[in-house]
């Protein structure tokens, strides 16, 4: 009985890992050709698996473009968030998720750049499951650098009436405008600028 439950642990864990390959592979695919551009087809031939085997671990296209959103934004929760509320002031919180942000855009880790960021353009007028992911994933991520905002307030290093919506806002959009300088006009010095805009909003914040 033992050795039974021992092989099932086994093979779950098995069978975790083959999905976790999977799925990182199709991140891969994904921020170069768009969920869209991810299929069943072209993915068992990417990975050297079969259809059926690929449909046993997701079931669908669409599931598949549901998990490949949820790792990635897992990813980034874990690369990006986490490691920003592990410093004790807000304003150290804000510049620390900026960072990690505009390094987690600027790496090689996804080939054609990051994979949330080509979904805004390719899901923004497709509604369902997909862009209902989307919005909800980018509200708790406003909503986190709101909060981070609203903690530097507090502590009297931000201006007593900021919008922090707004900074929320303008935060936002720096890492959108670094993105498409970095990948679309493959400008050199797509970093500093969206630094130099960075602490504009600070120094603006703080006036």
């Amino acid at each position: 009985m033992e050795n039974e439950r021992s092989y099932n642990i086994l093979r779950v864990s098995k069978g975790a890992e083959t999905r976790s390959t999977i799925l990182r592979q199709a991140i891969s695919m994904a921020s170069v050709f768009g969920l869209g551009g991810l299929t069943i087809g072209r993915l068992a031939t990417q990975t050297s698996m079969s259809k059926s085997g690929l449909f046993g671990h997701f079931g669908s296209k669409e599931a598949l473009k549901f998990a490949v959103l949820e790792m990635v934004t897992e990813d980034l929760t874990n690369k990006v968030a986490q490691p920003a509320f592990e410093e004790l002031t807000g304003e150290r919180r804000l510049r620390k998720l900026f960072s990690n942000w505009m390094e987690w855009i600027g790496t090689d880790q996804h080939p054609g750049g990051c994979p949330l960021m080509s979904a805004f353009v390719e899901l923004d007028d497709q509604p369902g499951e997909l862009r209902n992911f989307l919005v909800e994933q980018q509200i708790e991520w406003l909503d986190c650098i709101r909060r981070m905002a609203q903690k530097t307030v507090s502590e009297g290093n931000f201006q007593s009436g900021l919008d922090t919506r707004q900074f929320a806002f303008e935060f936002h959009n720096i890492g959108l405008g670094f993105n498409f300088s970095l990948r679309l006009l493959r400008d050199p010095d797509a970093l500093d600028r969206a630094n130099i805009v960075f602490n504009n909003l600070i120094r603006k914040a703080r006036s």
